[in-house]
């Protein structure tokens, strides 16, 4: 499927947009449309730029070019059209011109602007989940990249738009991309937030939520007191996590409901990862010509649900048994061959100040042996977290691979108060130190014991600090309580307003 449109359908196909014909000025060859944006009147089509001789995406607007309603809406999303010229993104098809009237169209044509894109090879959003939704998982890792471009839009001032499907198409590497550039006149980021929602719940169960959607999607049914079926009652497969991402996104609740990009992003990272702990789907890719436009297709999902929970219960257990089995094996060696003053003696041992009140707080637990975390994730409290994808090569062992936070214009908190790792245990834990490996000197680290692993900063508390000196650095905590998740959290960045961690070591009390 190619998700053009035959003139006159659902399109609504005015005589004069048809394939062939040239408007803008006599440069752009209209070639296939590809949707029409009824609550815009924007008629989607791909065409040949006759003077560069390549293909565009144009968001054709079309009215009487009087002072109407109409016509002062079109002006309004070619303005915002514009200012959105200078914004880069891989999951946003670039600006390249937008025609008013008298600026490249001309009065009486009966049309009121034009926005030209670049054109994104790859296939429709429509015909992705034409024949079947995605497997969760699938669905999630589509819609990050789209969501971080509208969380940076949206610290730019910016509101991309992405509130109708056939305005984004699919790349060949899987990447949801905003195609058709023009958000509506009324715009804002709410409804960036709730169309990020809304995509998410086409993709897992082939329903468009939002009115204004194109016919030829079933729209999403709803309960009798008129709220959205969650995606999950509708298919038993679906994980409770994305599930509840989509039915929040687009709730306008105060209580419960995801109303910012910078929300709905860390949001979904967490249910990804949920979703992938029990899905073993991947995408599946043809090789892509880009004359011919191969399709980026997935595989259905798995009907044997029982089969595949049990065997997702089978692999968390034995990966559990097997951190604790290295765990033992380490404190084993540690016990066997005692400190042979190696590395050790680079390490810079941070105790813990006496209180307040001026008594000497209790002396450090005994450590015995490093023991490793079950997952470790960046916590971020503002904007885009840092890096999470390399959140990993913190506790991997090897200090040459490194989590780094961004570089920063401004040191904390101008723009955030800080940022961090949350490391998460199977049970609660007795900690005596955390030994941190750094390139990173100047920087200064709390560390934080968390009851949750998406905890308020507030409701964490501090249990130890230390500014870093650059190699390893071990912050003693002295009087810590047992906890499940434990912070990592930097509240000043190192020299060049970047902080890089080349290793963490969690080591558990006698």
């Amino acid at each position: 499927m190619t998700g053009e449109l035959s003139p006159g359908g659902e399109s609504g196909g005015d005589g004069f947009l048809l394939p062939g014909a040239v408007i803008g000025d006599g440069r752009y060859r209209l070639l296939a449309q590809f949707g029409h944006d009824l609550r815009a009147d924007a008629h989607l089509w791909r065409a040949r730029d006759g003077q560069l001789r390549r293909d565009v995406a144009l968001t054709v607007l079309l009215g009487e070019a009087d002072n109407g309603p109409k016509a002062q809406a079109a002006r309004r999303t070619l303005e915002r059209a514009a200012h959105a010229a200078g914004f880069a993104h891989p999951a946003m098809a670039r600006v390249l011109d937008v025609l008013s009237l008298g600026n490249g169209v001309a009065p009486g044509e009966g049309l009121l602007g034009i926005i030209v894109a670049d054109w994104s090879v790859g296939t429709d959003l429509v015909d992705i989940i034409a024949e079947h939704p995605l497997p969760p998982a699938n669905a999630a890792r589509l819609l990050e990249p789209l969501a971080s471009a509208v969380e940076r839009a949206h610290h730019a001032g910016l509101v991309l738009g992405v509130d109708h499907p056939q305005r984004i198409r699919v790349t060949p590497d899987g990447l949801l991309r905003l195609a058709f550039p023009g958000p509506l006149p009324g715009a804002v980021p709410r409804d960036d937030v709730k169309g990020l929602g809304a995509i998410l719940y086409l993709l897992l169960t082939g329903r468009w939520p939002l009115p204004g959607g194109p016919e030829s999607i079933p729209t999403a049914p709803v309960t009798p007191d008129g709220t959205i079926v969650p995606p999950n009652v509708l298919s038993g497969y679906i994980p409770d996590s994305l599930s509840t991402v989509a039915i929040r996104s687009l709730e306008d609740t105060q209580i419960g409901g995801i109303h910012t990009s910078a929300t709905l992003l860390a949001v979904l990272e967490q249910a990804v990862e949920s979703a992938e702990q029990t899905e073993f789907l991947g995408p599946v890719s043809r090789p892509v010509d880009e004359d011919t436009e191969a399709v980026w297709t997935t595989r259905p999902p798995v009907r044997d649900h029982n089969r595949r929970r049990k065997l997702a219960i089978g692999v968390t257990a034995l990966a559990i048994a097997v951190v604790g089995i290295l765990a033992w094996l380490g404190t084993m060696l540690i016990d066997f061959f005692g400190d042979d003053g190696g590395s050790a003696a680079d390490t810079v041992v941070v105790e813990q100040p006496t209180g307040s009140n001026g008594e000497t707080p209790p002396p450090s637990p005994k450590p015995a042996g490093p023991i490793k975390p079950a997952s470790i994730e960046v916590f971020n409290v503002g904007g885009t977290p840092d890096n999470p994808r390399r959140a990993g090569m913190a506790t991997d062992d090897d200090p040459g691979t490194e989590w780094k936070t961004d570089t920063y214009k401004q040191q904390f908190p101008t723009l955030k108060p800080g940022v961090g790792l949350i490391a998460s245990y199977t049970e609660a834990v007795r900690f005596a130190s955390v030994v941190i490996d750094s390139p990173s000197p100047n920087t200064v680290v709390q560390i934080r014991s968390a009851s949750s692993p998406k905890p308020e900063l507030d409701d964490t508390k501090v249990i130890g600090e230390a500014t870093l000196q650059g190699g390893r650095t071990e912050i003693k905590l002295a009087n810590a309580e047992p906890t499940q998740y434990l912070l990592v959290w930097i509240t000043k960045l190192g020299d060049g307003n970047v902080t890089a961690i080349g290793d963490l070591q969690f080591i558990r009390a006698e």
